[in-house]
């Protein structure tokens, strides 16, 4: 009998080589999952009303049950989805009352935000926002409002950050998660739409020039006139008779 060592199989040597699979914490699935699920509701894949079914949004999303379940909870939490007597869960309906009243918080926090952006703007700073603000007119030339959405978030969410007031951060962060379905809402409207760019522009000037009253004056406007019209059209379709 020879005493030279066993080889060991390739599959023990591939197993030695490659390193193992990261494994999934539960925090990032979960975050995952309430971001997909958030995604769904304030494009209007799931529209005003929709029941969820956790068995279709597990397979949609490729997760158990029990993310699915926990992101219902945080999302139900948010205002985003109203919880039924029988633990099942719809999608909010859109409040014209709430939202007006986002609407002027939402507004005077953009307001503060942009006149303490533009005192501290560098070029650089200029450079950025100028670079979003293209990305979004790439987007609206292709009909793209899924991308312009997420460019204009960054575009408003920067000059929060370039604001230096953490504390105006984390409440535009809060009112995010009301407000993001009815801007997105908003721009469903073509001619609404298009004017959105031309606000941005007269912004993006404003920050420019490192005016701080022009400025906070064209975020003001600019957040009102996004959705006076959707207010003003759930309004109208609160008040119609129900037949």
């Amino acid at each position: 009998m020879s005493d030279a060592p066993e080889l060991p199989e390739l599959g023990e040597l591939l197993s030695a080589l490659t390193p193992p699979a990261p494994v999934k914490r539960k925090g990032s699935l979960h975050a995952n999952t309430v971001a997909e699920l958030r995604s769904m509701i304030v494009t209007g894949v799931l529209a005003p009303g929709a029941r969820l079914n956790e068995r279709e949004l597990c397979e949609r999303l490729s997760v158990s049950r029990t993310p699915v379940r926990e992101a219902i909870k945080t999302l139900i939490q948010d205002g985003l989805l109203r919880s039924l007597p029988n633990h099942s869960a719809v999608v909010a309906e859109l409040d014209a009352d709430e939202i007006a009243a986002l609407v002027d918080v939402l507004a005077a926090i953009e307001a503060l935000a942009g006149e303490l952006a533009a005192a501290r703007m560098t070029d650089e700073a200029v450079a950025e926002i100028g670079m979003l603000h293209y990305r979004m007119m790439l987007h609206h030339s292709r009909g793209e409002l899924p991308g312009y959405f997420e460019a204009n978030k960054a575009f408003h969410r920067r000059i929060i950050e370039l604001s230096g007031n953490s504390v105006l951060g984390w409440v535009w962060d809060l009112l995010s998660l009301r407000v993001d379905r009815a801007r997105y809402s908003s721009n469903l409207w073509p001619t609404r739409w298009k004017v959105a760019t031309e606000e941005h522009q007269q912004i993006l000037d404003a920050l420019g020039a490192r005016d701080p009253e022009r400025a906070g004056r064209a975020l003001r406007d600019h957040v009102r006139n996004g959705l006076s019209g959707l207010v003003a059209a759930l309004r109208e379709r609160e008040a119609a008779p129900r037949g």
